[in-house]
């Protein structure tokens, strides 16, 4: 039993207990008394931003990076208010984060005083476990918990309330670092059996794969058996690198939207195995008619609620997809005929050589415009990828830009892609913070466009004030521009002829001066409008020691 001292003392023990780097937040009067304790914790670094989005958008960004709980605190009502929306990005990106909240005490529970509300009702929509601590002599019990809550699979956020008075009362708990679970479980023989054999017949074999394959570490596992199984692999809820974007067998992502332009892909599947996802994720999914009739259905997750949680299938697999797909591999082997075995590498042929001309193709289209065509978002990644070094992270919340940008920074490496998560617009320029201070010996460069921006652009100060050296690209084509597609897609949809775009979309009445405005916050600036401007405004900004921001003015009618 450690000696008495305040809660709010033992709690920072608890914290350099767990190897708590950083803790990323912005202050209140109601946490003055812990953080005033943090002079006495050097090993702690606390990460001062300007709002509250823009903590909790760090911090997503370098738990993502790093795989490891991170540390926020928000500041009672007002600040878990303005948090709300990028814990909501944190929960569907499976970001553990481990959000402390301050208010001013349980004496104060009947005043309904200045600031009083229910932060764990407020809390509980966006992450897994919310809870108050009433007890000072269980409060490293509780943050122990919520480390491991936050850390073990699905990983998601979690919040603790931390009234004041109870900080400020002693506690004799031991600070000792957290327990955390294995989760490398296996299924059954006879369970893997039975998977293989569902899938082995199948002539139109697809894998739908989320970020649980690169939680697990999976990414070879997951290759291997699309190898042998002759399948294409689509994403839904992927945000990281499960699969190599240049892999022949990797058909892309699934639409976000729409469930009738993800049923195009899955309805002519008759077999399908599911991983490290659920089906589906789309804003307007289809509430029936995914599976065509007789297809068979293996799901195969740590994540329990994923398995069969909007479809039936015909077997589910609470296991490690790192793994089991090696299992299933050897027993799908097992199970196919000589004549499966062959079509299985003829489908990995024709992908692999229709994935080449493809390439082959849409470069000679691109190179035959270089020099003549306006400025793009791709012509920008295409000169962004002659200068980037091989280790960089590239954190993309770029939307309609990012195909452009990528189709020359192809997403291959796991761990050195992130992509934006949960529809919450802003997380492109602190994502980007919060996986610098994770690597900060790699080149890190977050995109985000130009409607992205204004919800966190704040967090450029705290680049500045710290000096990451982040590097910011604003792909600004002066809208909304995923309003404009998905509302055309909507007049299509209830008969309505092509007509004006409505003018919230547009924000260019004014025009935004995005480099005044970083050089504002501290930030060094370039506006890039010319091809020619491209190139040198790269290697300016590669070179820079501090953070910097490019402002790329693209899809401009003039």
């Amino acid at each position: 039993m450690a000696s008495s001292r305040p809660a709010r003392v033992a709690m920072l023990e608890q914290f350099k207990a767990d190897g708590v780097q950083y803790m990323f937040g912005n202050p209140g009067t109601v946490e003055q008394g812990f953080l005033d304790e943090l002079r006495s914790f050097p090993e702690v670094q606390y990460i001062l931003s300007l709002q509250e989005a823009v903590v909790v958008g760090i911090a997503d960004g370098y738990a993502r990076a790093t795989r490891k709980p991170t540390l926020l605190q928000l500041h009672s009502g007002v600040g878990l208010g303005n948090g709300i929306g990028m814990l909501y990005q944190a929960m569907r990106g499976h970001a553990p984060l481990v959000c402390v909240v301050g208010e001013s005490g349980l004496a104060y529970d009947s005043m309904d005083a200045q600031m009083a509300a229910d932060l764990v009702g407020m809390a509980k929509p966006v992450t897994k476990w919310a809870t108050r601590v009433v007890d000072p002599q269980s409060t490293l019990r509780v943050l122990r918990r919520a480390f491991k809550v936050a850390a073990t699979p699905p990983y998601g956020p979690v919040l603790v309330v931390l009234p004041a008075d109870v900080m400020d009362q002693d506690t004799t708990e031991d600070a000792v670092p957290t327990s955390y679970l294995t989760t490398t479980s296996i299924p059954d023989a006879g369970s893997i059996e039975q998977a293989a054999s569902l899938l082995a017949g199948a002539r139109h074999p697809l894998i739908l794969a989320g970020d649980g394959v690169h939680f697990s570490g999976a990414q070879a596992e997951l290759a291997e058996f699309a190898e042998a199984w002759g399948a294409t692999v689509w994403g839904a809820d992927w945000a990281e690198v499960n699969l190599p974007a240049e892999h022949p067998l990797f058909g892309g992502q699934l639409g976000h939207m729409f469930g009738e332009a993800s049923a195009k892909v899955i309805n002519p599947a008759d077999g399908v195995l599911i991983t490290g996802t659920y089906t589906l994720n789309e804003v307007y999914p289809l509430l029936d008619g995914v599976f065509s009739p007789g297809t068979k259905v293996v799901h195969l997750d740590l994540d329990s609620g994923a398995i069969a949680k909007n479809f039936p299938v015909d077997l589910g697999l609470l296991a490690d997809p790192k793994q089991t797909l090696p299992k299933l591999t050897e027993a799908l082997r097992r199970r196919q005929t000589g004549e499966q075995k062959s079509d299985a590498l003829a489908r990995l042929t024709k992908a692999q050589q229709d994935k080449k001309i493809a390439a082959i193709e849409e470069n000679a289209t691109f190179l035959s415009g270089v020099g003549q065509d306006p400025l793009s978002a791709e012509l920008f990644g295409f000169e962004l990828a002659k200068q980037l070094p091989a280790d960089a992270v590239l954190f993309d919340e770029a939307l309609t830009s990012s195909p452009g940008l990528f189709k020359h920074l192809p997403a291959n490496l796991p761990g050195h892609w992130h992509q934006t998560r949960g529809g919450s617009l802003g997380v492109g320029i602190p994502g980007a913070i919060g996986a610098k201070l994770a690597h900060p010996e790699r080149t890190v460069i977050g995109f985000t466009g130009d409607g992205g921006s204004m919800y966190t652009v704040q967090g450029l100060w705290t680049a500045a004030r710290y000096d990451i050296a982040a590097k910011f690209v604003i792909c600004n084509n002066g809208r909304y521009r995923l309003l404009d597609l998905n509302i055309e897609e909507y007049w299509k949809t209830v008969s309505v002829e092509h007509h004006a775009f409505p003018d919230p979309f547009d924000l260019d009445q004014p025009a935004i001066d995005f480099v005044k405005l970083a050089e504002s916050l501290g930030v060094r600036a370039v506006r890039v409008e010319k091809p020619e401007q491209a190139a040198p405004a790269i290697t300016e900004a590669l070179a820079h020691p501090g953070p910097f921001l490019i402002d790329l003015v693209i899809g401009r009618s003039s």
